[in-house]
């Protein structure tokens, strides 16, 4: 996978969002081909007027969000249905029943009250977002945020000065209704807004949304998970050992009896892992603990959050590790290698 990096200044974001997609047509256009055909994969019809209501709703909860995609489209040249599809991709695949089985998240705050440490995991399918971007563009208040996405996708991990936000799918039950707001904004809102957790579960909870993701939000001292689903958020807290750590299941115990992972899922093989090599987020490093969050360190054994497509595995359900990330919300910067944490000592390891 490629990861491109995009620097704005400008503070409209209409005018943004065309000048972004005015730079990065073609990598949009790209997405939209590859999205397109996972969704007719899928069996969903009329992704074009999905999208198109995912904007209305996104535009009545975050109106300067939903100008910015109207300036992607028209940068783009593209209909504005089909950019704002991109950035409800998870809306739309949660309509066709697609279940979560991707990403694994780790927060560790450190006892002494220093930096806290985290490292995600992003997993998706080898046949779409082969090309993504690192955006560096200025909040609604003038903060600097910086963001890992997809092409016509808003926002999904990031940080800003004193946040950080994760970002890993959930399926519930309650998924797929009248189409609401995209988490993906959700998340984007937050890193743009939110001055910590609490002020992100407002925004989370103002958000009437129709597809479930975890939101790990972290701010110095202190970190939470906020469990998004149409049923209303949850929020989880570290354990009593400063360890926060999240895959693909409810961990809520109430939203968790609606919970909907497929059967082939490796949420909870992963979060086991994660529960027993709780080591790796203790390194102060980045860099060592990104590598050590998917390898033991005895054996040199991968885990299964250093995920790859299994043999014979039909191209729609063909997952892999495509990114492994840490934050710094001490000075808002994005560290990350392209593959998984296997990879991490032989590929370049970049901050942005």
């Amino acid at each position: 996978m490629i990861v491109h990096t995009w620097h704005d200044d400008e503070t409209s974001p209409r005018t943004r969002g065309r000048r972004f997609g005015t730079r990065w047509a073609d990598n949009v256009a790209g997405a939209w081909r590859d999205y397109s055909t996972l969704f007719a994969a899928r069996g969903v019809a009329d992704v074009e007027g999905l999208g198109i209501a995912l904007l209305d709703a996104l535009r009545e909860w975050a109106p300067y969000l939903a100008d910015e995609l109207v300036g992607i489209a028209e940068g783009a040249r593209l209909p504005l249905g089909r950019v704002a599809a991109l950035t409800g991709r998870t809306e739309i695949l949660a309509r066709a029943g697609v279940p979560a089985t991707e990403c694994s998240t780790g927060v560790y705050l450190p006892p002494d009250g220093g930096p806290p440490h985290t490292v995600q995991t992003w997993d998706w399918l080898t046949t779409v977002a082969n090309e993504t971007v690192v955006l560096d563009i200025p909040g609604p208040d003038g903060r600097r945020v910086r963001t890992f996405t997809e092409f016509g996708v808003l926002g999904k991990i990031g940080a800003t000065r004193g946040l950080g936000v994760h970002f890993n799918i959930l399926g519930h039950v309650s998924d797929g209704g009248a189409p609401g707001v995209p988490v993906h904004a959700v998340a984007r809102r937050i890193l743009d807004e939110a001055t910590g957790v609490d002020d992100a579960l407002a925004l989370a909870r103002s958000a009437r949304v129709s597809a479930s993701s975890a939101i790990t939000v972290i701010e110095p001292g202190r970190a939470a998970t906020l469990e998004v689903a149409p049923a209303g958020v949850a929020v989880v807290g570290p354990g009593p050992d400063g360890a926060l750590l999240h895959t693909n299941d409810f961990l809520d115990a109430e939203l968790a009896a609606g919970n909907v992972v497929e059967p082939s899922s490796t949420s909870s093989a992963r979060y086991r892992w994660l529960a027993t090599h709780g080591d790796a987020l203790r390194l102060a490093d980045a860099r060592e603990r990104a590598a050590a969050f998917g390898v033991d360190a005895a054996t040199g054994v991968r885990g299964p959050v250093c995920m790859a497509p299994a043999a014979g595995a039909p191209l729609v359900d063909a997952y892999e590790t495509k990114l492994t990330i840490a934050l710094d919300v001490v000075t808002g910067n994005l560290s990350y290698v392209a593959g998984s944490p296997a990879d991490v000592p032989n590929r370049a390891w970049v901050t942005a």
